[in-house]
C-alpha cells in the first residue's frame, strides 16, 4: 500500500457502534471515508449523508465487491460477525470486526484461516488495548513495577433497562453479558497471565442469553482472577492488578481508560497518568489498522491471533458450563 495516500474504508452496519466508529474515522487525517453498506439503501444513503462517505450500498456483498475499497470494519451483531467478515475476505479485503469477533473459537480459527491464505490483514476491534492508558499499564507490568502478579479483579456491570428488540438481549444476534461485556476484562486478564488452568463459572440464564456472570480463573501458585459482568447489577467497572510489590489500578474499566495508577507495596500511589480522546477512544485503534496496513503487517503485534483465539476460548468454556448456545451455531 502507497504510504501518501488516504486509507479508503467501508463500514458494514449502521448501527450504534458504526455511528461511534464513523465519528472517530471522520477524524483521523490517514483515512478516507469511502463506502457504507446496510441491509436497506435508505439506510445506508443516510448514514452516507450525515458522515460524508462517498459511496452507499444496500446490500454488504456490493460493498465487499468495491475493489477500491482497503479495509472493512465489521459492525453488524455479533452472530453476523463470521458471515460478513468471510464476505470480505473472500473479496480480497483486509478486516476490522468489531468485538466480540465470532460467536466461538471455531468461527474464529475460520476466519484466520481464510485471511492467512489470503495473505489480508485481520484484528478483533478491541479498543482498549489500544489506547494510551492500556499501554501504560502494559508498559509498568513488563518492566516488573509491580512485581509478579497475584490477583486480577476487573468487573463490567451496569443495569440495562431490557428491550427485546435490542441485540444485547437477543440470542439470535449473539447477545448477553459474556460477548458484550466480560471480553474486555477477559482480555485483560489473558493480556497479563494467559490461559488458565482451570475456570470456575456460573451465570443468570434467561430468554437463551446471560444477563450475568461470574467468572474465576485459577493459574498455578495460587494465582487467580475474577470477572464480573452484566444487564442487572451495577458496579464500579474498575479493574486492579496486584502484585507483590504493588498493584495498578484503572479508574474507568469501561472507558479503559482516561485513567491509570501504580501503587507500590505498601499502597502508596508513585505515579499516575491522565490520557483524554483527540476524538472519542476509537481513534487509536484506527491509527494501529493504519500502521499495520501502511508497513505490510497481517497481524497486529497490539491485538495478535493468539490473545484474540485465547479469549475466545476461555468464553467458549464458560458457555459450556452453562449448558448455552446460540441458534446460529446449531
Amino acid at each position: 500500500m502507497q504510504n501518501n495516500r488516504k486509507i479508503r474504508w467501508g463500514i458494514i452496519g449502521t448501527g450504534r457502534i458504526a455511528h461511534t466508529f464513523a465519528e472517530a474515522l471522520s477524524g483521523c487525517e490517514e483515512a478516507e471515508l469511502y463506502a457504507v453498506a446496510s441491509r436497506t439503501a435508505q439506510k445506508a444513503a443516510d448514514f452516507a449523508e450525515k458522515f460524508g462517505f462517498l459511496k452507499s450500498y444496500g446490500s454488504y456483498a456490493e460493498l465487499a465487491q468495491d475493489e477500491n475499497i482497503d479495509v472493512v470494519y465489521i459492525a453488524t451483531p455479533m452472530s453476523s460477525h463470521c458471515h460478513d467478515a468471510k464476505l470480505c475476505l473472500a473479496h480480497d479485503k483486509n478486516v476490522l470486526c468489531e468485538k466480540s469477533v465470532t460467536l466461538n473459537l471455531h468461527q474464529l480459527e475460520e476466519l484466520l484461516e481464510l485471511a492467512k491464505m489470503k495473505n489480508l490483514f485481520f484484528m478483533e476491534a478491541m479498543w482498549m488495548k489500544c489506547r494510551p492508558a492500556y499501554r501504560k499499564a502494559m508498559e509498568w507490568l513488563k518492566a516488573g513495577r509491580i512485581g509478579q502478579v497475584r490477583y486480577i479483579k476487573a468487573d463490567f456491570s451496569n443495569f440495562v433497562p431490557f428491550d427485546a428488540n435490542d441485540r444485547l438481549f437477543r440470542a439470535d444476534c449473539g447477545g448477553g453479558a459474556l460477548l458484550d461485556l466480560a471480553v474486555y476484562p477477559l482480555t485483560l486478564i489473558y493480556d497479563v497471565l494467559a490461559s488458565p488452568d482451570s475456570i470456575i463459572s456460573n451465570a443468570n440464564i434467561q430468554n437463551g442469553i446471560d444477563w450475568s456472570n461470574h467468572i474465576l480463573l485459577r493459574y498455578p501458585d495460587g494465582v487467580f482472577a475474577s470477572v464480573d459482568s452484566g444487564f442487572e447489577i451495577p458496579l464500579r467497572n474498575n479493574a486492579v492488578i496486584s502484585g507483590t510489590d504493588g498493584m495498578i489500578l484503572f479508574g474507568d474499566w469501561f472507558l479503559c481508560t482516561r485513567d491509570v495508577t501504580l501503587y507500590d507495596r505498601a499502597g502508596t500511589e508513585t505515579e499516575s497518568c491522565h490520557f483524554e480522546n483527540r476524538i472519542n477512544g476509537y481513534e487509536y485503534e484506527i491509527e494501529e489498522v493504519h500502521h499495520c496496513l501502511k508497513n505490510n503487517l497481517k497481524e497486529s503485534t497490539l491485538i495478535p491471533y493468539q490473545s484474540t483465539a485465547g479469549v475466545m476460548k476461555i468464553m467458549d468454556e464458560c458457555r459450556k458450563q452453562w449448558g448455552l448456545s446460540f441458534p446460529e451455531e446449531s
